[in-house]
């Protein structure tokens, strides 16, 4: 199961949907997307890191450790209100209920995809995307 299929999945289980895979796939790829029809967890992780609240959020996520929590309102925060809303939309659920169901799934997703390395890798390891987060900051 890829990465897109399996966000799917954790996200209807955990809101509830009564939505098919594909539509929930489609708007994952739309929130998150990678411009190819998947999404791209490694974009997330630099925007992640570059906010210094949540730099060892994601470090958690990408680590082999226990996944600190984020809260809705961050999710909201790094991928935007409007996008959350229209995220929401497509699913069938509030804003808010999606905020918290991405908050609740996004650190399973970008653990499952950095077991391995193979995002962490994608981004150049760590300090590529600490890196990468510097150059937004300077």
């Amino acid at each position: 199961m890829d990465v897109l299929q399996l966000g799917a999945k954790l996200l209807s289980d955990q809101l509830g949907l009564e939505v098919d895979a594909s539509t929930i796939q489609s708007a994952l790829s739309t929130l998150l997307g990678d411009g190819k029809g998947g999404i791209d967890l490694g974009a997330l992780a630099t925007k992640m890191a570059s906010s210094g609240d949540l730099s060892s959020i994601v470090d958690s996520w990408l680590g082999d450790g226990a996944n600190s929590s984020i809260s809705a309102d961050s999710i909201a925060d790094i991928l935007g209100q409007g996008n959350i809303k229209h995220f929401a939309d497509k699913i069938g659920t509030g804003s808010g209920d999606a905020a918290q169901g991405l908050a609740d799934v996004l650190p399973q997703l970008m653990d499952s995809a950095s077991s391995g390395g193979s995002l962490l890798e994608a981004a150049g390891g760590l300090g590529g995307i600490m890196g990468a987060a510097k150059s937004f900051l300077t």
